[in-house]
């Protein structure tokens, strides 16, 4: 292994799967970065690749990885072949194997030769979860009460994986699901030679993750709210980059001159995110504890982090278990105008009623009134003032797809069935992956790493 370095620069190029490409371009062109790292798996994300699998064995990755790749790969190597950062990510998704021969055809496509792509494997436990009958999921019964309703079982593995991808000297590191701060605390591993049981170590390492993972949330996107909390420049937010130390000095920062801003206020407000206990948040590698963590201005756009601490890791990890749950029907149809409230409202009783009288079985039902009902309900009362317009949404999860698409008929015959003046309807009909989530044995799980090279 090279010799340790002393400091590295992590880039953030991404928050979810359907995030913007053009930061992650700038973050590679202009970030000065070490390694560039995709977040792209939320829950939900897995389960609705492995079902996509089903029925094309050959995708389930990421739909924006070749897009990605092909707007950043060409910025991985200096003229003279020299590799200016390393790419991680978990944009295989169920796919992992297919994405790494995705990336290399998008190499060799670019001229990108020898480029080394490692793919993390064992995050899928589905055959070895399917027929449990003793484990309960968090829905109160056992995998195999699901039967073949279950479509997806997904360990969140930790950062050894791609350590040992790293180690190999790949360029490009593609899982499956991870937890999302594994993909940045492995490059800190790795770079800093930190030790399996350093827990401080690795509760800092995993702190540096957690600011990061969301990308432009650190950066003020999700932070902004004019006239309270106003960010400039969002139309081009720059991505977050973190400085990290071998002593384990942290400052987030971005590229100079890109959108955003980075502070104390945003940091903490993407320090809580999703965080149950802040001084036990459970990761496959460490137990970190946050609580004591505070942050400084530095200068502008840069502000260090530091407190984090932690403990040993869990005994067991999370499995994100995936399955068909029925389909939901949906239709919507706008008012405008004067009365407007009122003709929503007749629209609304009208369809309710219909929905019984042409048969539909439902589970549950939903008809809001976008703009006067559908976030808060009856709390808040009467709507002050006569709203212009109004878009009634009525939408219901079936057991059976035939009943759902009746909603949407439904909603669309308001047209020429219903109130005066209903316009813009649109319906869809969509089969429903839930997610459900179960504690597996750590020691149950096998990690290895395949490569392949491009041409």
């Amino acid at each position: 292994m090279d010799k340790m370095k002393q400091r590295i620069r992590l880039g953030s190029g991404a928050g979810y799967s359907g995030d913007r490409i053009d930061p992650a371009v700038e973050l590679a062109r202009d970030g000065a970065i070490d390694y560039l790292i995709f977040e792209c798996l939320a829950e939900r994300t897995i389960a609705l690749a492995q079902l996509e699998r089903l029925h094309q064995p050959e995708r389930g990755y990421d739909p924006l990885l070749t897009e990605r790749m092909q707007a950043v790969l060409p910025y991985l190597r200096d003229a003279d072949g020299t590799r200016r950062f390393r790419i991680i990510s978990n944009m295989g998704a169920a796919n992992p194997r297919g994405a790494v021969q995705e990336v290399c055809r998008v190499a060799t496509a670019l001229g990108l030769h020898g480029l080394k792509v490692a793919a993390v494997l064992g995050d899928d436990v589905l055959d070895a979860v399917r027929n449990d009958a003793h484990t309960l999921l968090d829905i109160g019964i056992t995998p195999k009460e699901l039967g073949s309703a279950m479509v997806s079982a997904n360990a969140y593995l930790g950062a050894g994986g791609i350590v040992q991808a790293l180690q190999a000297d790949a360029d490009v590191v593609i899982t499956g699901r991870v937890a999302d701060p594994a993909l940045f605390l492995a490059p800190q591993v790795l770079e800093f030679g930190l030790s399996w049981d350093d827990w401080p170590a690795l509760g800092r390492g995993t702190l540096v993750g957690h600011l990061l993972e969301c990308a432009g949330q650190v950066t003020g996107g999700y932070f902004a709210d004019p006239g309270f909390k106003d960010v400039a420049g969002l139309a081009r937010l720059g991505f977050p980059i973190a400085e990290v130390s071998a002593e384990g000095a942290v400052c987030i920062t971005k590229v100079a001159g890109s959108g955003g801003r980075v502070t104390p206020q945003t940091c903490s407000e993407q320090l809580i995110y999703e965080i149950h206990d802040p001084q036990a948040y459970l990761t496959p590698d460490v137990v970190a504890d946050f609580s004591q963590v505070a942050f400084h201005e530095i200068a502008p756009d840069r502000v260090s982090a530091s407190g984090a601490d932690g403990h040993p890791k869990p005994a067991t990890l999370k499995v994100s278990v995936g399955y068909l749950d029925g389909y939901i029907g949906e239709g919507q149809i706008s008012y405008g105008g004067p009365g407007a409230l009122a003709r929503a409202r007749l629209a609304r009783e009208i369809v309710l009623e219909r929905l019984p009288m042409v048969g539909v079985r439902a589970d549950d039902v939903r008809a809001d009134l976008i703009g006067v009902d559908s976030l808060y309900g009856a709390t808040l009362g009467a709507p002050r003032a006569e709203p212009a317009e109004v878009r009634l949404r009525v939408a219901a999860r079936c057991a059976e797809q035939h009943h759902a698409q009746l909603v949407g008929r439904e909603v669309e015959a308001l047209y020429t069935n219903g109130p005066a003046g209903g316009g813009g309807a649109s319906k869809l009909t969509k089969q429903v992956v839930a997610v459900a989530s179960l504690l597996w044995p750590a020691e149950r799980i096998q990690t290895s790493v395949h490569f392949e090279v491009s041409q």
